[in-house]
């Protein structure tokens, strides 16, 4: 009988987290493809209505987002954040010390497997390009900066990494938009393939410096502009 009791228990729980994972991912999923427009007000009901789930789980999903910093609440109610030039200056710079880093050190130790799981990475961010899949884009980003960071033994600075993900995905995405920058961004994470597989790694970190910074660029005049026309 206590067995039972146990069984359950494990199913009730199962469940409901499956599905707030799912609700959770294509929520994140509309805010980074731009269908939640920053400031934007997150109504549960209208959600829940959308999603096919219960309010309960909404709010689930809305406290995870708030925790990303995606979402902040406000005395009328949560809504998609802003990130604001001096926000994006600092998480670039971020970016810019831990990414950078990790591919010098990448570099140090990279072998033929990790070359050509990067290059397997960069296929799948041009073959979502090329399918004008922003998400898969991301996802695929994503794993090619995880590669990195794993060889290169930077585990604790890829955790820190995850933490910003979401915010760091949402500035990605406005680059992304801008006509040339996916061609032109690709181009340099496979030059920063090349100089790992040279095991160049102050190369790869150079190479790696400079497009961030091209991207910090990119997004922090979108940002004035947004500023500007609102």
């Amino acid at each position: 009988m206590p067995n039972d009791d146990v069984n359950i228990l494990d199913r009730i729980e199962a469940r409901p987290q499956t599905l707030r994972l799912i609700a959770l991912d294509r929520v994140r999923d509309a805010i980074l493809e731009g269908r939640i427009s920053p400031g934007e007000r997150l109504v549960e009901r209208n959600l829940a209505e959308r999603l096919g789930v219960s309010r309960s789980v909404i709010r689930e999903v809305i406290r995870n987002l708030e925790s990303e910093g995606l979402v902040e609440g406000t005395p009328s109610g949560p809504r998609l954040g802003i990130i604001t030039i001096d926000q994006a200056e600092q998480i670039y710079d971020i970016r810019i010390q831990l990414e950078s880093s990790a591919v010098a050190a990448c570099a140090r130790v990279a072998t033929e497997a990790t070359v050509a799981a990067l290059r397997s990475a960069l296929a799948a961010i041009a073959d979502a390009h090329a399918q004008q899949s922003a998400i898969g884009a991301l996802r695929a980003t994503t794993c090619f900066y995880e590669i990195i960071f794993q060889t290169g033994g930077h585990v604790i600075a890829w955790e820190i990494v995850q933490r910003l993900n979401s915010r760091i995905s949402q500035l990605r995405a406005m680059t992304l938009s801008v006509v040339g920058r996916q061609a032109a961004g690709l181009k340099r994470l496979a030059g920063m393939v090349d100089l790992i597989e040279r095991q160049d790694a102050s190369g790869a970190a150079a190479a790696c410096q400079k497009h961030v910074r091209e991207a910090a660029k990119i997004a922090c005049d979108r940002l004035r502009e947004a500023k500007t026309s609102g």
